[in-house]
């Protein structure tokens, strides 16, 4: 028997990571010495004291029940106490703060609270992959707003139709923002904001880089603007900031109608995060942070041996001061899928097409620095060879 896929999921185009993949385990399983720069998953163990945690609370059978979907009160406290002492931003977390099972799940959770069938997201492109998956399984419409080189990947509002705008609800904001590694700064928060209320949007922010940053460079949470909690929800997690990827564990912050209306989606979906989870993520909030410092060390190091050594194949490329993500155009005009395909097969390098992205991303590819500086340097080499 055969069945017909939903209208909705089959609007979806291919997830690039799970393409990639296949094409990183075909080459691996042919014995090739593959260097992957793609997907951004970092290659550094979560700090010993987070695993300590989990193991301690995970020995408490009263941590094996299903958790609370609101989230421990513990876990809510600790992520309030970080946004206090990391952006001087004051959540009350009992209302504004609702613990994810990985920032993802409710960034594309998240349109089912306020999409209906027909209504618009403005959606950045290239983009996270989940803005548009999210709208399209809520019924809505992704408008692109293409990120350019010459606005400093950036959206132009003022480029939106009036037609679309009249069924917009969502807004989507990310910075420092994947693939890009471009940034922003409070005055272009403060346009975001001026244009979101005088739309009636309401604005996602995706602050999921905000720790890896480079140069002296703090990136900013746009709740930090006054009047943010008026029509801003916030995402962050600790995939990146604590190489907690695995272990599923984010949140969503601000504006608490927003969260509200998040938290009744999640509990007609799941139970909550494994409590033990909750327990080693609180540790990491409440720690001296000094891991975090040591990844920005790590990872600009990575950076700045990647990039020298791609410019030093006459490749134009910005160092960028955020992100684990070199985002870089590709020589002579070549298409980035072709280009990516190119470099697998020669050089056994593992690049993401900037295509996958969104198609304002075609004519760039980008590099994860989730390799040791040593790999990076062979990567170039290599690449040196069939440039």
């Amino acid at each position: 028997m055969s069945f017909e896929l939903s209208g909705r999921l089959q609007a979806l185009p291919p997830y690039l990571f799970v393409e990639i993949d296949k094409a990183k385990r075909k080459a691996r399983q042919e014995g090739r010495d593959i260097i992957d720069l793609g997907i951004g998953d970092p290659d550094q163990p979560t700090p010993r004291f987070i695993i300590d945690s989990l193991y301690q609370a995970a020995q408490n059978p009263s941590n094996h029940r299903y958790a609370l979907d609101q989230g421990m009160p513990a876990l809510r406290t600790a992520i309030a106490g970080w946004y206090d002492r990391r952006f001087a931003v004051k959540l009350d977390p009992d209302t504004e703060v609702l613990p994810l099972i990985g920032s993802k799940e409710g960034i594309a959770h998240f349109p089912l609270a306020y999409i209906n069938p027909g209504d618009y997201s403005l959606v950045p492109d290239p983009c996270y992959p989940p803005y548009k998956g999210g709208t399209i399984f809520a019924g809505g419409k992704p408008y692109l707003m293409p990120l350019l080189a010459e606005n400093q990947f950036l959206p132009d509002l003022k480029k939106i139709p009036a037609t679309v705008l009249k069924k917009a609800r969502l807004l989507y904001v990310n910075y420092p923002n994947n693939p890009t590694g471009a940034v922003c700064d409070g005055k272009f928060y403060r346009q975001i904001l001026a244009f979101a209320r005088k739309h009636k949007l309401i604005v996602i922010s995706d602050l999921a880089y905000s720790e890896m940053s480079y140069d002296g460079y703090q990136p900013m949470s746009m709740l930090e603007v006054d009047g943010a909690r008026d029509c801003v929800i916030e995402f962050h997690s600790h995939s990146k900031t604590y190489n907690m990827t695995g272990w599923r564990v984010g949140w969503a912050c601000g504006n608490k109608a927003l969260v509200a209306a998040l938290g009744k989606v999640k509990s007609n979906i799941d139970s909550g995060i494994f409590s033990a989870i909750q327990v080693a993520a609180v540790s990491a909030l409440e720690s001296d942070q000094e891991h975090v410092r040591s990844m920005s060390r790590l990872y600009q190091e990575r950076r700045d041996a990647l990039v020298d050594g791609l410019n030093g194949l006459g490749w134009k490329v910005q160092k960028p001061r955020a992100t684990f993500y070199i985002w870089a155009g590709i020589p002579g005009g070549r298409k980035s899928i072709d280009f990516a395909a190119d470099v697998l097969a020669r050089a056994d390098i593992v690049i993401t097409p900037g295509v996958g992205f969104g198609a304002a991303g075609e004519g760039y590819v980008r590099f994860a620095l989730t390799v040791d500086k040593a790999r990076m340097k062979e990567a170039v080499t290599r690449l040196r060879a069939i440039l």
